[in-house]
């Protein structure tokens, strides 16, 4: 791909011959060297995991978020870049707050995954009025969960702008492999407990250090509550104790 590339890979605007954004492709790659997370929806709500990968024993682990709440019926987790997702997050915070403010009413699922999608791709160089002011790709993708008028909803978003709704997904390093066990053992009726179970085992199947109630984090929003909840480590040490 740099072979190809080399004349266009420095444009964040320019089409290659083959009708390739070489800057936006090497953004998806960057999602590849973050860490490993997991959503799943159930018709009682959306269970969100994430893997920590802490560099080191002295680092508190409470202090590198990888759920993060958005709105509080609306959460997310991230791969790839911490600092973009955090512009991406707080846009989003201000997005749903002026929407509430508005129309009185929470903003739906769908419309905060297209908000997001939609400043993703709002990049460039010389651009008046913008949104934002990223010069290059944003390099992470997003898992939104939460519940609205719908129903529980699940979405990712990409580097590219794009945005899809999931029953149950992987990101990160791990994808393919993750994303194989997530379709092995999905079943829509599957309960909120055994979908929290199912996150956390594909994470350990995945992850490369030994799974404990500190490396990784769960969350969940539940369509009785419409509520984001993030679990505790001693809840988390119960379910991580019944994996295989």
């Amino acid at each position: 791909m740099l072979s190809e590339g080399n004349d266009y890979d420095t444009g964040i605007n320019t089409f290659s011959p083959e009708g390739r954004i070489y800057q936006v492709e090497y953004a998806m790659q960057a999602i590849k060297l973050g860490s490993n997370a997991v959503g799943i929806r159930t018709k009682d709500g959306v269970v969100l995991a994430a893997e920590r990968r802490l560099p080191s024993p002295l680092m508190i682990p409470s202090s590198l978020e990888k759920t993060i709440q958005i709105d509080g019926h609306i959460g997310a987790v991230l791969a790839g870049l911490v600092s973009d997702a955090r512009s991406l997050i707080d846009y989003a915070r201000v997005e749903c707050q002026n929407h509430r403010f508005t129309y009185n009413e929470p903003m739906s699922i769908l419309s905060i995954a297209e908000t997001i999608a939609d400043l993703v791709i709002d990049f460039g160089e010389n651009k008046k009025n913008r949104k934002t002011e990223m010069a290059r790709p944003y390099g992470v993708s997003l898992l939104i969960a939460g519940v609205d008028e719908s129903g529980a909803g699940l979405y990712q978003t990409d580097p590219s702008g794009h945005y899809m709704e999931w029953s149950a997904r992987a990101i990160g390093p791990a994808t393919e492999s993750a994303q194989a066990m997530l379709k092995e053992n999905y079943s829509s009726t599957m309960t909120m407990q055994e979908a929290e179970k199912l996150a956390l085992q594909t994470l350990k199947n995945v992850m490369t250090d030994k799974i404990n109630n500190l490396n990784v984090e769960l969350c969940t929003v539940l369509v009785e509550t419409k509520t984001f909840e993030s679990r505790n480590p001693e809840y988390i040490e119960e379910i991580i104790k019944t994996l295989q």
